[in-house]
């Protein structure tokens, strides 16, 4: 072979390679998806419409900046879509919608939802045979209790939230009042986070706190008359009150209604779980002086650090405060990104083995622990915020580094 030829073949084996790689290059770049479809599933409609809108705004303004950031930066900058999907207002409604979700968008790589613990429960049932990750706030023990892979916990469970709460709810009353509390009553409805929170506290944590239980309530929401159950705290007097509701009906009633027997303003101090009794809509029916000093124990709340998250919620949605629901929904956008990024291809299965491998570091949009989830699907360390009504506003007093206001107990 003469040395032109051999020069002509090393220059045509040159350009074909040269032509493949581009090829390659861009059939790669063809397959990088332009957007990457995120579901919510929520309460759009009835009885806890409300909070599942408060949850979709918090989930649209992640999603706004997650994308002017540059999308998933893995994925070619694709960037993300949500896709709303209404749960309604009962168990049987959010399972179907679920069926629904997983028959009809196929495409999710992953969810956030579904509010009341009750219905995550039955909507991750269908949500794990379809392999879809769902990251929730929903506080019942029994929802990572289950062997399930594709579900994971950002919330603190009722359990491990009744547990860092009670201690610090002990220490506050005997520091303002100069008295230890000794008796409690409890009124829950029977829903699944205030039922998990309520066995917690009768299966052992008021004993190991010394304290005991003198009355146990439970109702179905929503209370139509609350009269029988102020009786029997009337007669009773404890020295704290725990009122776990779900709907703020409920939450509003017992407080009219505490109010009208002389039991209210603190004269039995009220502690709820859950964020019923600090929406915004309980100023619509409730006056701030019958709310001055109930405190409640909740998975999250717009704290120090996410102050310009919180401005940003006022001008856009005209909320007053950042609740739990708009908070927990944002923070886990950002960790379906992060998910995304790790995983490398929207893929949901990859998303739910890079969500169980997932070590982001300390939690931004959640109180305390690790953005980091166990073998259950429990996010690591997982705190809890207590947040109290003071002059119309309900606000973070604890833990002290995500506090904006010093708490104070109500004198009877």
């Amino acid at each position: 072979m003469t040395a032109k030829n051999k020069l002509t073949i090393s220059r045509r084996t040159l350009l074909a390679g040269a032509s493949g790689t581009l090829i390659a290059s861009r059939t790669a770049w063809a397959q990088q998806p332009a957007e990457v479809k995120v579901g919510l599933l929520v309460p759009i409609s009835g009885l806890y419409a409300r909070p599942g809108t408060v949850m979709r705004e918090g989930a649209e303004m992640a999603i706004d900046h997650i994308n002017a950031q540059g999308g998933i930066k893995a994925l070619g900058g694709a960037k993300l879509k949500l896709v709303v999907l209404d749960s309604g207002d009962t168990t049987e409604k959010a399972k179907n919608a679920a069926q629904r979700m997983v028959a009809q968008e196929t495409d999710l790589v992953a969810a956030s939802g579904a509010y009341l613990s009750s219905f995550t429960l039955a909507v991750t049932e269908v949500t794990e045979r379809a392999n879809l990750p769902v990251l929730t706030l929903s506080y019942s023990d029994l929802i990572t209790d289950r062997g399930f892979k594709y579900v994971f916990q950002t919330a603190a469970t009722a359990g491990s939230q009744a547990k860092q709460a009670l201690p610090q709810l002990i220490k506050l009353a005997e520091t303002v009042s100069g008295k230890r509390p000794k008796t409690v009553a409890i009124l829950t409805d029977n829903t699944g986070a205030s039922i998990a929170s309520a066995k917690a506290m009768r299966d052992g944590l008021l004993a190991e706190n010394q304290l005991q239980l003198i009355v146990d309530e439970t109702f179905t929401p929503p209370l139509a008359d609350a009269t029988s159950l102020v009786q029997k705290i009337r007669s009773a007097k404890p020295d704290l009150l725990f009122f776990l509701p779900t709907v703020i009906s409920d939450a509003k009633l017992l407080l009219e209604k505490m109010n009208e027997f002389g039991l209210g303003q603190g004269k039995v101090p009220t502690i709820s779980f859950g964020i019923a009794i600090a929406e915004p809509d309980m100023l619509q029916t409730v006056s701030p002086e019958l709310l001055q000093g109930v405190l409640t124990c909740v998975a999250s709340w717009g704290a120090k650090g996410h102050e310009a998250l919180i401005a940003e919620l006022k001008t856009r949605y005209k909320e007053p405060w950042m609740t739990q629901n708009a908070i927990s929904t944002y923070g886990d956008m950002w960790v379906i990104k992060d998910a995304l990024e790790k995983a490398g291809k929207a893929d949901r299965v990859a998303v739910g083995e890079a969500l169980r491998t997932m070590d982001g570091g300390p939690s931004k949009y959640y109180p305390l622990g690790e953005i980091k989830f166990d073998e259950k699907g429990r996010r690591v360390g997982a705190g809890m915020t207590i947040v109290q009504w003071q002059s119309g506003v309900p606000v973070t007093v604890f833990p002290p580094e995500l506090a904006l206001a010093k708490p104070f107990w109500p004198k009877s």
